[in-house]
């Protein structure tokens, strides 16, 4: 009897729980060896505990070490801080990874991207060092370390080493951030020399942008800091299809989080007509870290037949089925 392995569930809030519910039923479908321990965290949790990230939920990912998570609204502007991004900084998920790869069947202006997004998760802007000078002024500190940027720089080498990529692109604003970006720029270096099968070159953010629409064929694997590579990640989605069909993962030493790039849709909520697409990829991310690649490979050909065929598409990819009628057609395939 194969053993089980025992994941982390957070179903989040929004269009979270729909998706989730589509994913885990797929995953039983094509029998998938993994037990759920489920968890909730957000603003539903909120009242009832007094935090949008209960203990219980850090236990028990720590515990399992791995987790698949829906989406979670964070307030704009007010309120709590990102449950994500506080995630990320207790359980040291240090690597963000994600893909972005045109699929059959789904629109898009481009045919051959293949890129992987590798951004530093635990600094940055995003360390959340702010302050409210007065009523009229608020700074916030870009905090980039050297060993941090030498730790993703590592393994977005180690990743394009494993998976048989042939470039590394760093991108930064070290002309402009000569310290902070400067430094990332530097330790990058230092460890790129350590990988001479692996073409090594840098890139400015603004100008990445500009040949990201042109030319996306040109890359491969990036490295980011933090901030960079959230925008770049959201661009990198649009080349392929949109947020609805980009997964990510947060991987750290000791744990690793599995989850879709795109937010939780509030306004969708209860409609059962979001896309499961991107938390399903993330799942398939999760199956073949926890080294259960057969089934990933089933999901995804499953996956892939539905989109092809396009009789049963979510409304963002141009059908009107329901996110529980895409799931039924996609465990049809398996």
């Amino acid at each position: 009897m194969t053993k089980k392995h025992l994941v982390t569930l957070i179903p989040g809030d929004g269009i979270g729980p729909e998706i989730t519910r589509a994913v885990t039923d797929i995953l039983q479908a094509a029998q998938a060896p993994i037990e759920w321990e489920e968890q909730s965290a957000g603003a539903d949790v909120l009242e009832k505990e007094g935090t949008v990230l209960p203990q219980r939920v850090l236990d028990s990912i720590a515990q399992n070490a791995v987790a698949l998570k829906g989406p979670i609204t964070t307030p704009i502007g007010k309120g709590f801080r990102s449950v994500n991004v506080a995630l990320r900084k207790e359980l040291d998920l240090y690597a963000c990874v994600r893909p972005a790869k045109t699929l059959p069947g789904v629109k898009s202006r481009y045919e051959k991207v293949d890129l992987v997004i590798v951004r530093e998760n635990t600094e940055d802007l995003y360390a959340g060092i702010e302050r409210k000078i007065d009523e009229d002024t608020a700074e916030s500190i870009k905090r980039i370390t050297r060993g941090a940027s030498e730790r993703i720089a590592r393994y977005a080498f180690e990743y394009a080493v494993k998976n048989n990529r042939r470039k590394v692109t760093a991108v930064s604003k070290a002309n402009i951030c000569k310290f902070s970006d400067g430094l990332f720029l530097e330790a990058t270096r230092a460890v790129a020399q350590a990988y001479p099968q692996v073409t090594y070159e840098e890139v400015l953010v603004d100008n990445l942008c500009m040949q990201l629409v042109i030319n996306p064929e040109n890359y491969d694997v990036f490295v980011l800091p933090n901030l960079y590579g959230d925008i770049v990640s959201d661009l990198a989605a649009g080349l392929t299809g949109g947020l609805g069909v980009a997964p990510g993962a947060n991987i750290g030493v000791k744990a690793a989080v599995f989850e879709a790039v795109h937010g939780s849709s509030p306004a969708l909520a209860g409609q059962h007509k979001a896309n499961p697409t991107a938390l399903l990829l993330s799942a398939c991310l999760m199956l073949r870290h926890l080294g259960e690649t057969a089934c990933a490979q089933r999901v995804e050909n499953a996956l892939t037949a539905v989109l092809t065929e396009g009789k049963v598409l979510t409304f963002d990819l141009g059908g009107n089925a329901s996110t529980e009628a895409f799931a039924q057609a996609v465990i049809a395939h398996l």
